[in-house]
Formats: structure tokens, sequence, C-alpha cells
């Protein structure tokens, strides 16, 4: 995931159409698994942005400061994290036919490398760092 949405989401619905990807589920999707009480980032979709504009558009349109922090990278060094993530319910990682559930390991997602790991770690607002 690159970018998640925290408990300040008011689901004003703001972010979901700026996403290039349509990486953003509603809080009424059962494929969220903060179901009923805000938007989510799906991690194996999210490409922050990268080679679609210069921020996380996500971030730009939101108007609740500290929705939108940053998350670490969808990257195959990070599989364990996101899979203890599945597991607990902090992300509800697609699962796909024949590929299985969709880790870093499966496919991978673009991010942004000037953000450091220090950055991300701390759960920092994203455009903060820009």
């Amino acid at each position: 995931m690159a970018v998640m949405i925290t408990e300040e989401c008011i689901n004003c619905d703001a972010c979901a159409p700026e996403c290039p990807v349509a990486a953003i589920l509603a809080d009424d999707s059962d494929r969220n698994p903060h179901e009923g009480e805000r938007f989510y980032v799906k991690p194996e979709s999210c490409v922050e942005c990268v080679g679609h504009a210069d921020t996380p558009r996500c971030a730009e349109a939101c108007p609740t400061e500290g929705s939108i922090v940053w998350d670490l990278p969808f990257v195959v060094d990070f599989t364990d994290y996101y899979a203890d993530g599945n597991e607990t319910g902090a992300y509800k990682i697609r699962e796909h036919k024949k590929k299985g559930l969709m880790l870093p390991t499966v496919k991978a997602q673009p991010f942004m490398d000037e953000i450091t790991l220090d950055i991300r770690q701390a759960r920092a607002n994203v455009l903060d760092s820009f």
C-alpha cells in the first residue's frame, strides 16, 4: 500500500474519484476491512500515483488533515508485513483464483522512493512530504 486512510476519515468520498487506479473502497464495501467505519486503500492496487501525478491525488483531495498517511511500500521486502496485516484484519488483500493472495511476491507496486522508510514507519501525513 503506500498510503493508508486513518480513523480521521470523515467518509466524504473526495478521495475515491481521484484515484487513477481505483484503489480506494468506500466505507460500505464488503471488501473493506474497516467496513462501516472509513474508506480503505487496497494495498495490492495503490501505486502512490506514480506515473499519474507528482503527489498522491487522494491526499490532495482529502479535506481532513491526518486522514491519509504513508504506509510501507507494497514490495517483496515487506511481504510478511502485509501478510501479517491481512491475517489480523488490518488489510483485506484480494485473493486471485489462480494466483492466490495478491501479496507483493505476486505483484509488487510502484512507489515514491524519495519517501524514506522513517517517514513511512511514522505514518506521516502524506501532504507534509511535499
